[in-house]
């Protein structure tokens, strides 16, 4: 099993920028594909392989988030750039063993999940 920690969450201006974290425990980080939604629904944001070489975006957010992994440090972060009022929300990150689909159903079924960070953005 994995525990999962955000962090980095805040209020900004529409069209600045903000780094969310997500610090991972337990079993072996690298075992997991990891993912960031948003909201109480779990709207899907982007997910990252476990090699890091596979991402995939909701076009919402595509070209404006990116999602990146440190397999060395347990972490996985998203950069937001350019965020729009509409991006408010808790973000939460996730975890699901071996692959990393871009379906939010995959992820609510077997995923791990953190507890959310609130990111606001000010119009």
């Amino acid at each position: 099993q994995v525990q999962l920690v955000e962090s980095g969450g805040g209020l900004v201006q529409a069209g600045g920028s903000l780094r969310l974290s997500c610090a991972a425990s337990g079993r072996t980080f690298g075992d997991y594909g990891m993912g960031w939604f948003r909201h109480t629904e779990r709207e899907f944001v982007a997910t990252v392989s476990r090699d890091g070489d596979t991402r995939y975006y909701a076009d919402s957010v595509r070209g404006r988030f990116t999602i990146s992994r440190d397999n060395e440090k347990n972490t996985v972060y998203l950069h937001m750039d350019n965020l729009k009022p509409e991006d408010t929300a808790v973000y939460y990150c996730a975890a699901r063993l071996w692959v990393a689909t871009p379906s939010r159903k995959d992820w609510l079924a077997d995923g791990y999940w953190g507890q959310g960070t609130q990111v606001t953005v000010s119009s």
